[in-house]
């Protein structure tokens, strides 16, 4: 009947992918972001949109271990493929090494770019744990941040990779999933 209508009504994909450690099958439309798939459908909140078109970064998530634009890329493209995003991180109410840091540098602000930010320095820290400052930079400056000049956000990478040196690496992500606190 609605087809009658003039409207099509779009079928549905069967995805299998893992979120946060976990196995989800979900059905979504082929057109459907990534982004739209983890909020509206998983309830994961804490990846954000702010432009919806690629440019600030404040969606990202890892695919595989790789930070991604979730706003663009498209729910199917996952199919199979393992998903982070920063309710992932950390162990219950037990923050990271990463997101100690920020807190402790004062890299927190508005908290809007947070998420994306925090992803960003684990994958950094996963594929180069000891990185430059310049390097550090060159990483984050997908992700804009309106509230700093981002040395805090430096210096919490920073300090983050040198934590991460004192520690076992536990996971295949990014450095220590979680840090006992001060």
């Amino acid at each position: 009947m609605e087809a009658q209508r003039g409207r099509r009504t779009m079928a549905r994909i069967d995805l299998n992918l893992e979120v946060n450690g976990k196995p989800v099958r979900v059905a979504a439309r082929p057109d459907r972001s990534l982004l739209a798939l983890l909020r509206e459908d998983l309830g994961l909140l804490g990846t954000h949109e702010g432009c919806g078109k690629g440019d600030c970064g404040s969606c990202t998530v890892l695919l595989d271990g790789k930070p991604v634009l979730s706003c663009i890329m498209l729910a199917f493209q996952a199919d199979g493929r393992r998903v982070t995003t920063i309710e992932g991180v950390g162990e219950g109410e037990q923050l990271d090494i990463v997101q100690r840091c920020f807190v402790e540098k004062g890299a927190i602000q508005c908290g809007f770019c947070s998420p994306a930010m925090i992803l960003v320095a684990r994958a950094l820290l996963a594929e180069e744990p000891h990185p430059t400052r310049d390097r550090i930079r060159e990483a984050i400056s997908g992700v804009l941040c309106r509230c700093t000049g981002y040395k805090k956000i430096v210096d919490a990478i920073e300090a983050a990779s040198e934590a991460a040196s004192a520690a076992d690496s536990q996971t295949t992500d990014g450095p220590p999933k979680a840090a006992p606190g001060r």
